[in-house]
């Protein structure tokens, strides 16, 4: 199962000696989006360094710090509703656990070719989840964040639309949308395909058929489906997400043949993915790597040269602002919770001097901090 949490199992697999499969079909032509102006500051899940992640607590902090865009992970409840939650196993980000009521709903699951045990959103109507509250996954951690635990809902795309659009609206700035569809492949095998509900709620929404969207996933042919209908929406692009390593896409692991992800990031993937996408986001390492002892590389991969000289545009995953995820060199201290925003502005500021175009950020005034401040 591929996410932004970690890159479990990012070495393992087998890479394929021919490249990129059947069923590649050409893209309409289209024109190609301009560079922003200046990077793009990406609330990863909201303000989730703050307040719990993908609550309407979360996306307004992230909005008032700043951010250009918001970001919804989506899934759906048994009954078709997309709502926003990292993972469709919601025991780490909801008081679920805690509910006697839904004891008997523990399942263990394979989720994209993993095993995962908890309790999972397509086996909860909206009314049930609406019922639960949403609580800070990493805990001690993000203490600020997790002082905010049972304050909030778990909201519905729809929601979140109308609440960016009202935001928007008070606030005089347009405020950009960047969904992910969570796995795709596995919801359709169950009868609940994501990419439909999701055109739906975007047709539905008089802020999101105007205001900057991007689509983002790890998977490749809902990107490719979602191309075909998107074209008409010159304010909708479509983003590849990618991790370093010999893993593969899921859809691909379902379908018996496609690319790596590393396959992805060489020239000729590149290009495959500007056929169909707009933006290609890997994860930090794979434009800007650590050491043996943690410590950030002098110089980048070439993977931004190379993603802009294919027509894309390039994101980066993810930036966050305590000194258990910053490398080493960067870290204040050895506490491994504490606060570092210097560190943190640091280390964006490392991926900017490599021509990024947007960048996910746990903490967006932090982000805001390094774009705004560099020279």
């Amino acid at each position: 199962m591929i996410d932004r949490r970690s890159l479990v199992g990012a070495g393992l697999g087998v890479g394929l000696a021919a490249g990129f499969g059947p069923g590649v079909l050409a893209a309409p032509a289209r024109a190609r989006p301009a560079r922003p102006a200046r990077p793009l500051v990406i609330g990863h899940r909201g303000c989730s360094a703050l307040r719990p992640e993908h609550t309407l607590g979360s996306y307004a902090k992230a909005i008032a710090d700043g951010a250009d865009f918001i970001e919804p992970d989506l899934v759906s409840t048994r009954d078709g509703v997309l709502i926003a939650r990292h993972e469709n196993n919601i025991a780490e980000t909801t008081d679920v656990s805690a509910r006697p009521e839904f004891a008997g709903r523990k399942a263990t699951k394979t989720i994209d070719g993993e095993q995962v045990t908890g309790w999972f959103t397509e086996d909860f109507t909206l009314a049930e989840i609406k019922s639960l509250r949403a609580k800070e996954r990493l805990g001690a951690l993000r203490p600020e964040s997790h002082a905010h635990d049972g304050q909030f809902q778990v909201v519905t795309f729809e929601e979140i639309a109308d609440f960016v659009a009202a935001e928007a609206a008070a606030r005089g700035r347009v405020i950009g949308v960047i969904p992910e569809l969570k796995h795709s492949t596995y919801f359709a095998s169950i009868g609940l395909p994501l990419e439909q509900r999701f055109l739906d709620r975007l047709h539905a929404s008089a802020y999101l058929q105007s205001a900057p969207v991007i689509v983002q996933s790890f998977e490749i042919a809902n990107l490719k489906w979602l191309r075909a209908r998107l074209d008409a929406l010159s304010n909708v692009q479509l983003l590849q997400l990618t991790v370093p390593g010999s893993m593969r896409p899921a859809d691909v692991v379902a379908r018996g043949a496609g690319p790596t992800f590393d396959q992805m990031h060489s020239d000729a993937g590149l290009a495959e993915i500007a056929r169909y996408a707009d933006w290609i986001s890997p994860n930090n390492l794979a434009l800007l790597g650590r050491d043996k002892d943690g410590k950030l590389l002098p110089q980048g991969t070439g993977l931004v040269e190379r993603a802009h000289a294919a027509g894309l545009l390039v994101s980066t995953w993810t930036f966050r602002p305590e000194n258990y995820f910053l490398p080493a060199d960067l870290r204040d201290g050895t506490e491994q919770g504490k606060r570092n925003p210097a560190g943190s502005v640091a280390e964006i500021r490392r991926y900017l001097a490599l021509g990024i175009d947007s960048f996910f950020t746990d903490d967006p005034a932090i982000g805001r901090q390094a774009v705004d401040g560099r020279a």
